[in-house]
């Protein structure tokens, strides 16, 4: 007997639980499809591309933010639910860079991730965000 992929919005409520405890690098791990990619509003750096694809290379990603990034707060609201296949969570935080053009600023950002689910996994996130703050 099979069990059924969870929902788009049972994967959301798992990954905004996480994000919640700050446990990005668990949720990428337990929650996105090994083939699945991040689509950033604008390139984010030489090291960090618009687009990224595979689950390694997304938590490298993750793990080399916080290395440049101090986190003062964050927090993650939703999941908000778009179709069978979709949701929505909103981040906030408040950091302090050590690198990119908003090296030694502390500023808040606020994103909105729109993910994809198939079979359970996240495929696909696209972030929404003001990128003149990133110089873009």
């Amino acid at each position: 007997m099979t069990t059924a992929s969870p929902s788009a919005l049972e994967v959301g409520r798992k990954l905004v639980a996480l994000c919640q405890e700050h446990k990005d690098e668990q949720a990428m791990q337990e929650l996105y499809a090994d083939d699945a990619e991040h689509v950033e509003a604008c390139e984010l750096g030489p090291d960090m591309p618009r687009v990224t694809q595979g689950k390694a290379q997304l938590i490298k990603n993750v793990k080399q933010w916080y290395e440049v990034n101090e986190v003062h707060s964050s927090s993650t609201e939703g999941p908000y639910a778009h179709g069978e296949d979709r949701f929505a969570a909103v981040m906030k935080v408040d950091l302090t860079s050590s690198a990119g053009p908003m090296a030694g600023q502390r500023y808040q950002m606020e994103e909105v991730g729109v993910y994809t689910v198939a079979d359970g996994k996240i495929t696909r996130a696209e972030f929404f965000f003001d990128t003149s703050q990133m110089g873009g």
